[in-house]
């Protein structure tokens, strides 16, 4: 779950690495315009616009919430979000029944899966991607429970293969003593079949396999120095500059951390509020803040826009944890906490949000 410490509502981006430069965002006009230039039609039909320019959507909330079938439901949040080839959504939440619903790209509700990752009558569903292999999508899931661990599973929920905590400790070698920090986040995928599992609620490791399973090594730890984490909540495989690296989301040291697939510390991306996850449609990089935006960057990971973006709106939700559970004061282009986001094959973006009740929000691209 989040931490509510509160931080800075300004995003002043900063770079290190090898030179540790500072930089200002080439897209700085994007900062000053406000997060919604449009609120509704005069008849309050219109969907409210957020981000400007080029980048700016259509914001439609709750999408899919009303194709949900009796005794359906998210209960107390959505959380992660990913698109199949052929366009169904899949997102997990903390409800029932499963710990996934999966819709077809009209927002028709299609199918619940996932009971590999409920506990009782509840879902613990966290992070969710997919991947092709060969002719064939599979879903890797992780749920945020020491209990359950995470898994790989068909696009119609059978299970392939799971790992708990027992068997990462054997693997790894980590995870000693009578209770060992285990609770993991994400998964994220290597360009040669291997693949990443963040312990981001755990002992803030992530750990690398291969393509055939077999346990590589170890990055991270506990701390705030480059390569350390507080929280390394979501991860990406970014090759948007020619040569593929990990890239995680840092989201209790605001930051964004990259590293090569031999797992060194490549560079950091200072300026965050609490950045959940990650995900990338040619060169942009969306990612997801937890602090009631989400944030756009190119190929040089400049900002493009910060969607939904509002201080004051930020400032009151921090100051006041459970709003997430009163849905009558979310305004209309606000966000509260997204948690994750991904694209379509169309340039849209959705969102999911750690909210009571869940809550999913369709960006359709207009600029």
């Amino acid at each position: 779950m989040p931490d509510p410490t509160p931080v800075p509502s300004a995003c002043r981006l900063s770079r290190r690495g090898l030179s540790r430069r500072r930089f200002v965002p080439a897209a700085a006009a994007w900062l000053a315009a406000p997060a919604i230039v449009g609120a509704t039609d005069k008849a309050g039909t219109r969907p409210p616009l957020v981000g400007a320019g080029d980048w700016t959507f259509e914001c439609h909330h709750d999408w899919g919430r009303d194709a949900l079938p009796a005794g359906a439901g998210y209960g107390n949040a959505s959380h992660g979000v990913a698109i199949d080839a052929a366009g169904l959504l899949y997102v997990t939440h903390y409800g029932q029944p499963g710990s996934i619903f999966v819709f077809d790209p009209d927002g028709r509700f299609v199918r619940s899966l996932g009971d590999v990752h409920v506990l009782g009558k509840a879902g613990r569903g966290h992070g969710i991607d997919i991947r092709r292999e060969g002719s064939e999508e599979f879903l890797y899931v992780s749920a945020s429970d020491t209990a359950l661990g995470f898994a790989k599973l068909s696009l119609d929920g059978e299970v392939v293969w799971s790992r708990d905590l027992a068997r990462l400790r054997e693997e790894t070698g980590r995870y000693d003593g009578d209770k060992p920090r285990f609770r993991p986040t994400n998964t994220s995928f290597a360009p040669d079949g291997g693949y990443f599992l963040g312990d981001g609620y755990g002992s803030d490791l992530v750990h690398q396999f291969d393509a055939a399973d077999a346990y590589v090594r170890t990055i991270g730890g506990t701390g705030q120095a480059d390569g350390q984490f507080r929280t390394p909540h979501g991860q990406r495989l970014d090759d948007r500059d020619g040569v593929p690296k990990l890239v995680v989301a840092d989201r209790a040291n605001q930051r964004l951390q990259w590293f090569d697939l031999e797992g060194r510390h490549h560079a950091t991306l200072d300026g965050f509020l609490f950045p959940a996850d990650i995900d990338i449609r040619g060169d942009v990089m969306a990612v997801p803040d937890l602090h009631c935006r989400v944030t756009l960057l190119d190929r040089d990971n400049e900002v493009l826009a910060q969607l939904g973006d509002d201080p004051e709106w930020r400032a009151r939700v921090l100051a006041d944890p459970k709003i997430r559970g009163r849905r009558e004061e979310w305004p209309a282009g606000r966000f509260v906490h997204p948690h994750d986001a991904c694209f379509d094959a169309a340039g849209n973006l959705f969102v999911a949000e750690w909210v009571v009740t869940g809550r999913l929000t369709k960006l359709v691209r207009v600029g």
